[in-house]
C-alpha cells in the first residue's frame, strides 16, 4: 500500500503528516514553508508511494470556506500541478490548531515549544490526518 499525505496549509507555513505503508498510524513529517510545499511534495512522492493528498480546508462555522481559503488557493494549484499523478482531496479542518495547543499541553510541552507555530502546524496536519482516517472506516 501507499501512504496517505495530509497538509495543514497556512500562509506562510504548511505542516505535513503521512501515514505508515498500512495507512494505520499517522505521524509528523515535517514543516515548511508555502512557497517550498509543491517541490517538498514532489520530491517526497519521487521517493515515497503516496497514494492520496488531503489538505486541510478551512471553513467558519456556518460551514463555509473561511477567508483564508483565498490564500491557500495558488499553493493547492501549484501543489496539484508538481504531483498530478497523486489526487489531493479537501478536508475540513475546523478546530485544529486549537485541539493541537491542546495536545501539546497534555503532553507536558513547555510555554516555549507551544509558541513553536511550526510544530502546532505539524500537530495540527496530524490531527486532519487522523479525523480523515477514522472518517473512512465509518463509511
Amino acid at each position: 500500500m501507499a501512504r496517505i499525505m495530509a497538509i495543514d496549509m497556512g500562509r506562510r507555513r504548511c505542516g505535513i503528516a503521512v501515514t505508515d505503508p498500512a495507512q494505520i498510524v499517522a505521524g509528523g513529517l515535517d514543516t515548511v514553508g508555502t512557497g517550498d510545499l509543491a517541490a517538498y511534495v514532489a520530491a517526497y512522492v519521487a521517493r515515497e508511494p503516496v497514494e492520496l493528498i488531503v489538505v486541510g480546508e478551512p471553513r467558519d462555522m456556518q460551514g463555509r470556506p473561511s477567508d483564508s481559503t483565498r490564500y491557500i488557493e495558488p499553493a493547492l494549484a501549484r501543489l496539484r500541478k508538481a504531483v498530478p499523478t497523486v489526487p489531493v482531496v479537501r478536508y475540513d479542518e475546523r478546530f485544529t490548531s486549537v485541539l493541537a495547543h491542546r495536545a501539546m499541553l497534555d503532553g507536558g510541552l513547555g510555554r516555549m515549544q507551544r509558541r513553536d507555530k511550526a510544530l502546532v502546524d505539524k500537530i495540527s496536519a496530524t490531527i486532519i490526518l487522523n479525523d480523515y482516517l477514522e472518517s473512512k472506516k465509518t463509511l
